[in-house]
């Protein structure tokens, strides 16, 4: 069970057969047949955003064990509108997965399939969501042949010195796409102050067509439709948990050509060192990509933070964290070629 932060608030809030239950009752635990989650939402706690369901292999390592061994690992959900997924296990090499989660948006409950794999089994998984976890004594497994195009599944921080990742497709596609902008508002900006920070980006598609996907102006773009990035919404006060969302259909990555992601200050009085932003750029069985707004110059009301590009299929992460005055001078920069004029969001 996980707080905004994606992290745990302490180990009650793992939940596993040698501590079946969780938030105050809220989550309960069966291991009577396949393994089994009772989840009362109404009595979620109010601090917990998140709830991620894993499996893991015991003893791995020791046994040589892997989630490719599995022949119909799946998760379902039960409810009014019943799911059930199954992640591509073909070929895993990993011996922990998060198959799914339960999030809030916007005050309702909402369930995503997730099919990421964690490389070491229980121990990284758990460390990810801030958890310690000793080491066991396991020996080490024969050495795996080399993989020039696997990346661990641990998170990539984009430097100023590490400013670039190249990922390649597992499967068909990339899956959905997220890219995530979380601030805060208590320690950006000042006392009383409520501030718009706006996620947006600028897409080129493979055919040529370039244009801007941004809550200014209602441009919210379209998952299912050229350009296949959609803003899952406005927040204008940083009091939203989530945040703000890009979301990239990566079935149509081959008609993507380059996505330049920015943050923008609509309103309010911009000192970027203070509003601890974090983007996080998300993928089914890829390493988290995360990018902090670490510093900035405060006469400029735009930050251009990373670009996404097409590099012959793969996906190739740089670190921008470029700030300018707005949406023009960052299509200026990049070169773009957009018309731009003056607008609002109301």
């Amino acid at each position: 069970m996980l707080t905004a932060s994606g992290k745990v608030r302490g180990d009650q809030d793992m939940i596993f057969y040698n501590q079946p239950e969780g938030g105050d009752g809220a989550v309960r635990f069966s291991a009577d047949g396949p393994g089994r989650f009772d989840v009362q939402l109404g009595r979620v706690p109010d601090s917990i955003e998140k709830i991620v369901f894993c499996a893991t292999i015991n003893e791995a390592v020791a046994r040589n064990q892997t989630m490719a061994m599995l022949q119909d690992a799946h998760i379902a959900v039960a409810g009014d509108s019943p799911l059930r997924f199954s992640p591509a296990l073909s070929g895993a090499r990993e011996a922990a997965m998060v198959f799914g989660e339960l999030y809030r948006r916007q005050g309702q409950w909402k369930f995503r399939a997730v099919g990421q794999g964690f490389n070491g089994g229980l121990a990284p998984l758990a460390r990810s969501f801030g958890i310690d976890v000793a080491e066991s004594a396991e020996p080490a497994p024969a050495p795996a042949p080399p993989s020039p195009t696997r990346v661990s599944l641990s998170k990539v921080t984009l430097e100023k010195h590490s400013p670039t990742v190249s990922l390649e497709k597992k499967g068909s596609s990339f899956g959905e796409i997220t890219i995530n902008l979380n601030w805060s508002r208590a320690r950006g900006w000042f006392a009383g102050s409520a501030v718009d920070l706006d996620l947006g980006c600028l897409f080129e598609l493979a055919d040529g067509r370039k244009g801007v996907v941004q809550a200014l102006g209602n441009v919210f773009g379209d998952f299912d439709y050229p350009p296949y990035i959609e803003l899952s919404g406005d927040d204008r006060t940083g009091d939203v948990s989530d945040g703000e969302t890009l979301r990239i259909n990566g079935a149509h990555w081959h008609e993507l050509k380059r996505v330049c992601v920015f943050a923008n200050i609509y309103d309010g009085a911009p000192n970027w060192q203070k509003t601890d932003g974090v983007v996080l750029v998300t993928m089914p069985d890829q390493p988290p990509i995360e990018v902090r707004l670490s510093e900035g110059r405060n006469d400029q009301r735009l930050c251009g933070i990373v670009m996404l590009e097409n590099d012959g299929g793969r996906l190739k992460a740089t670190r921008l964290v470029e700030y300018v005055r707005d949406q023009e001078k960052l299509d200026q920069r990049f070169g773009w070629g957009l018309r731009w004029r003056a607008g609002t969001k109301d």
